[in-house]
């Protein structure tokens, strides 16, 4: 048997298993849902190699299944990223209800993810993104009946991108005869003008909305923040990337194709910025972790799609660097705020506070990731940011690199609150009760933790799968090259030459310990919470502005003319009105017989006046 077939297999299989194990015992369901995604990640790696093929026809569609050196870097990240988010489902699903239903739709959701990475045809590819779909759609409406709206909206999003996708396929097959995406590849300088700017946007419509890209970003902060913490590791770490991946496929070999600086590439690099430094600021408003990492979520794709787009060979190099480290250090974020809600029961940063003895190695994995996150040596989150600086100002593009480093500035505002609002405050007696998360929610938190590190200190190790799936993309070799451009390696481009980083950070840290060390002996003076810099305002009477609590108000007020326009609302009054134009059409159907005959008359004598124009 193909190893290919088998892997599906194997999935579909576990799938049903976990299903119908559920009914008999919960340990038993736990058992089949970690062994099938973990034999079938073993069975990949051992099994299927690049250039493997499985083909077959289906109505005639001749369809084909396959891994190529870019898909395997994506691979990774759905399986590692599902692999460690399968170990950490089982304690932190624990003691809920529809566990079979849960686990169905998690199995579901890596296999559909996977057959997207394994698809070489249209077809393949579609029916694979709409599996991810559903069974991402059926996660998110776990909780019932309070997450409806959060659920229609993440559906409606999510067909109004496959409808577009479809529309390209259909376009694709009535021009070649091929639904192979090689065939596209390689006929696609043939269609005509109209056909190679649609083609495109639509595709990157379909992609744009599983990438959270703005405008079609809105269902991402409700869907994030509202399914369990488990799977939103996943959904953000990994599920969004299905997004970049099609992404990246469009860009580089068939927007490559047009003419040099196209609009296409410069719009999508710009609404990339934009991404990034709106959910920046909506991060950095938010009081519950969850919808604080969505909005984050939202923002470091931003910095990826405008890497996609840009489209150099440093841009893509950082852009795809920048998924991986994304899946790593959000993945980890995500599980810490699902163990804090296990242990504690809230997510709510102004209400648990002084957690850093109670948890001391969930706020390990945590500070590990937001280092990364903020973009701090020596973690990875550093070197794909700087490798995008380098390729921004390389591509003449200063305005949009001032934009990407406003909202990397920025976003240290969020992870400190994230980080002092759980950890470093106040211990309080409420929460004495708190215990550390169970070891399979800590180490899975931890390994992912320690690959941001390692890939920030030798990113050599995952720079070079990266840069063999650029070449199979058409780049040429980056190794040696863009690596040796940037400042940031040295001369083998396999490690970061991080002394003179450090010692300067050392240096700042230094002389500010004996700067405040100096002023501490001059005397010490306790003070409120409320006592702290309001960076010249006076802050009202009753206006609260604690570390926890609107510490970044004066913040928020200078940039509050660009947060006023939401997107969100225009999308509401349109469905508003198209619900209340249904509303009236519905009146039509009365229920009366008589008058339904009435229409029928009416149909009947239109056809008759009509009837020359209409039948000739």
């Amino acid at each position: 048997m193909n190893s290919i077939v088998l892997i599906f297999g194997v999935f579909l299989g576990g799938a049903i298993l976990t299903y119908l194990a559920h009914k008999l015992s919960n340990i038993l369901s736990s058992a089949f849902f970690v062994l099938t995604i973990f034999t079938a990640t073993v069975l990949f790696y051992l099994k299927v190699e690049t250039g493997d093929v499985f083909s077959f026809s289906l109505n005639g569609l001749h369809l084909e299944w396959g891994i190529t050196s870019f898909s395997w870097i994506f691979s990774l990240i759905v399986l590692g990223l599902g692999t460690m988010a399968a170990v950490y489902s089982i304690s932190f699903m624990k003691g809920k209800e529809r566990l079979g239903y849960y686990y169905f739709n998690f199995i579901l959701g890596i296999f559909s993810m996977m057959g997207i990475l394994l698809s070489r045809d249209l077809v393949s590819f579609f029916i694979f993104w709409e599996i991810m779909t559903w069974s991402s759609y059926m996660i998110v409406v776990y909780e019932g009946r309070s997450v409806q709206k959060i659920g229609i909206k993440y559906i409606l999003f999510s067909a109004m991108g496959a409808y577009a996708m479809l529309m390209a396929i259909v376009i694709i097959y009535s021009q070649m005869q091929s639904v192979m995406i090689e065939d596209l590849i390689y006929s696609f300088s043939s269609f005509s003008i109209s056909y190679q700017i649609w083609l495109p946007i639509l595709l990157l419509t379909g992609f744009g909305v599983k990438a959270a890209m703005m405008p079609l970003h809105v269902w991402a902060p409700g869907a994030y923040s509202h399914a369990p913490m488990a799977y939103t590791s996943v959904f953000s770490g990994a599920l969004s990337k299905m997004g970049v991946y099609g992404m990246v496929l469009v860009f580089s070999t068939l927007i490559s194709q047009l003419p040099e600086h196209t609009i296409i590439r410069e719009v999508v690099a710009w609404l990339g910025g934009i991404t990034a430094v709106m959910g920046t600021l909506w991060a950095i408003t938010q009081d519950d972790a969850k919808k604080l990492l969505a909005y984050s979520s939202v923002a470091q794709l931003g910095y990826i799609i405008t890497g996609v787009a840009i489209g150099t060979e440093l841009a893509m190099l950082s852009a795809i660097f920048l998924s991986v480290l994304h899946a790593l250090f959000k993945g980890t974020l995500f599980m810490v705020v699902g163990a804090i809600e296990k242990q504690t029961g809230t997510t709510n940063l102004t209400e648990v506070t002084g957690l850093i003895r109670k948890m001391p190695w969930t706020f390990i994995a945590a500070l590990m990731s937001i280092i990364a996150l903020a973009g701090i040596p020596p973690l990875g989150g550093f070197v794909g940011k700087w490798m995008l600086y380098e390729s921004l100002i390389g591509s003449d593009h200063y305005i949009l690199v001032i934009l990407i480093f406003f909202a990397s500035t920025a976003g240290f505002l969020y992870c400190y609150k994230f980080l002092f609002g759980f950890f470093l405050g106040q211990e309080e007696k409420e929460w004495d009760h708190v215990k550390e998360a169970p070891a399979s929610m800590v180490v899975p938190m931890l390994i992912l933790s320690f690959f941001s590190f390692l890939l920030g200190t030798f990113p050599g190790l995952i720079l070079k799968p990266i840069d063999q799936g650029m070449q199979s993309l058409g780049y040429v070799p980056t190794e040696g090259h863009f690596w040796g451009m940037s400042v940031l390696f040295n001369e083998w481009g396999n490690a970061v030459v991080l002394q003179p980083i450090l010692y300067a950070i050392m240096a700042v840290f230094l002389f500010f310990l004996v700067f405040l060390t100096l002023k501490g002996l001059k005397g010490t003076r306790y003070v409120t919470t409320k006592d702290i810099s309001s960076s010249g305002e006076v802050p009202g009477e009753f206006e609260n502005l604690s570390y926890k609590q609107n510490f970044f108000q004066p913040f928020l007020r200078a940039v509050e003319p660009v947060m006023k326009r939401q997107i969100d609302k225009y999308y509401t009054g349109i469905g508003n009105g198209i619900e209340a134009f249904f509303n009236y059409v519905r009146r039509v159907y009365s229920g009366n017989g008589q008058t339904y005959a009435i229409y029928v008359i009416i149909f009947l004598v239109i056809l008759l006046l009509f009837k020359n124009n209409l039948f000739g």
